[in-house]
Formats: C-alpha cells, structure tokens, sequence
C-alpha cells in the first residue's frame, strides 16, 4: 500500500519524497513499501497505533535512520545533508529538569552547526533565538529556568529550540501528550500560524484534534494510508488501532 500527501495549499515543490522505503529493526519489519510526497506548505499529521512505525518514519525523514530499501529525498537531497534545513521536537526533551539551564540558553541549541564552528554563541546566533521565543509569543522567559516553567510554556521552549535553526520543515512528535486541553488547543492554533512560514508535519495521538487543525492525516500502521481529515470513519479508526476509539471534536463545548 503506498501513501502520497496531497498539499494542503494547493502546489508548491516537494519537500520529503519518499519511494518504495521499508524499514526492519533487527529484523522485525516497521514499515513496509512506504511511498510519501509532502509538499512546500503542508500540514501533515500523522496518527496509528502504538509501535506502527510514526515516529520511525519522522527519523528517516531526518536521516537518523536509514531504510532498507527504496529511496528518500529531503529538499532533493539526501535527508542528512537537508537535515540542517528541518527542525526537529521529539516527544521527549532530553533535559535534566534539575539543571539550572535558562530558558535562552536551550533555544540557543537549536543553532548548533548554524553558527561559528567553535567559541561562544555569536551575535546571529542570538539574535535568531530571541526571534524564535518572540515568534512563540515568550520571550520574557528568555531569563527563567527551563525547569520551573510550566508544561505549556516548556513545549514552547523547545519549538523555539527548533525554530532557531531558521528551517524550512518542522518535524513534531507527539508534542503535547502532557498538555491540557486548553494549552494544547492553543498549541495547535500556534502551529496553524507557523504553517503560514513552514511546512509542519506532526505526529499526534489525539485524533479528535487532528480532525480539527489538519487537512490530511496518515494513518500508519506498517504500511500507510493518507485520508483527507473529514472522511475519517469509524471503520478505519477500528482497522487502524484494533479497537473502538472515541474522536472528541476539541471546538465542541457541552453544558
């Protein structure tokens, strides 16, 4: 089964082409004849069960990983030479929250191989992470202790991390697992903002908010199928994840 994204916007140059890929870890298969076009300007979410291959398929679009077979470009290139053109917020930071690491010096690692090779952070380099804080509308944190924030205001942080690296494609893995709902549906309007400038694929497990933010969903599950949001059923949700699953539509409000 092969899985093509169709552009949100309407054209714009591919960005990740991705041609009869599978992938094995030690052996056990994780994503079988994978086919995936994602195009300047899209907002791609991508759901499936636990162990079905999502996060797997973000790192090989980042050249942390790499296929068995068939082949995989990131800005016409291979995905280790694009990387530097990608932004990357894994589902889980690794920080020690006991650190007393301020706030500007985490977004300051996002232009790590952006800057001068060697010696302190220079004068671009802060000025490109003081714009990224101001585009995650927290830049009077810049002086705070990362661990003292709150789980929002963290999620924030490390898309700003991101974000400094001025890329072109932002890559997000299950950022707001530990969000509430309100922060994490104003998260999701902040990535409807940031679409404006980049193209954003991201992996989500709340499908009730993908039905409401995103206009095409993959559904992965070894393979991978692609879905315009509004056409989601209870049928593929069963096939996809083994089991009835309740879809709660975050813009509902009930008395």
């Amino acid at each position: 089964m092969t899985m093509e994204i169709i552009t949100a916007k309407g054209g714009g140059r591919p960005v990740v082409q991705i041609a009869g890929m599978t992938f094995s870890y030690n052996g056990a298969s994780v994503l079988e004849n994978v086919t995936l076009t994602i195009n300047e300007g899209d907002f791609v979410g991508i759901i499936g069960p636990n162990g079905g291959g999502k996060t797997t398929l973000l790192k090989i679009i980042l050249g942390l990983l790499q296929p068995n077979e068939g082949t995989v470009r990131v800005f016409g290139k291979a995905p280790g030479v694009s990387r530097p053109r990608a932004g990357y917020v894994p589902q889980h930071a690794a920080l020690d929250m006991k650190f007393p690491v301020n706030v500007m010096d985490v977004v300051l690692l996002g232009r790590l191989g952006k800057g001068r090779p060697f010696g302190p952070f220079g004068k671009a380099d802060k000025e490109a992470a003081r714009r990224a804080l101001e585009t995650l509308e927290v830049p009077d944190l810049a002086k705070k202790t990362y661990g003292d924030l709150s789980g929002g205001q963290q999620q924030r942080v490390l898309i700003a991390r991101a974000l400094a690296s001025e890329p072109e494609l932002l890559l997000l893995d299950e950022p707001t697992a530990n969000l509430d709902l309100q922060m994490e549906t104003d998260f999701y309007e902040l990535l409807t903002r940031l679409n404006e400038k980049l193209t954003i694929v991201m992996v989500s497990h709340d499908l009730g908010v993908v039905s409401r933010f995103f206009r095409r969903v993959v559904c992965v599950k070894r393979t991978a199928v692609i879905h315009p949001t509004s056409r989601l059923s209870g049928e593929m949700i069963r096939e996809m994840y083994g089991s009835d699953v309740c879809m709660v539509r975050h813009d509902q409000v009930t008395s």
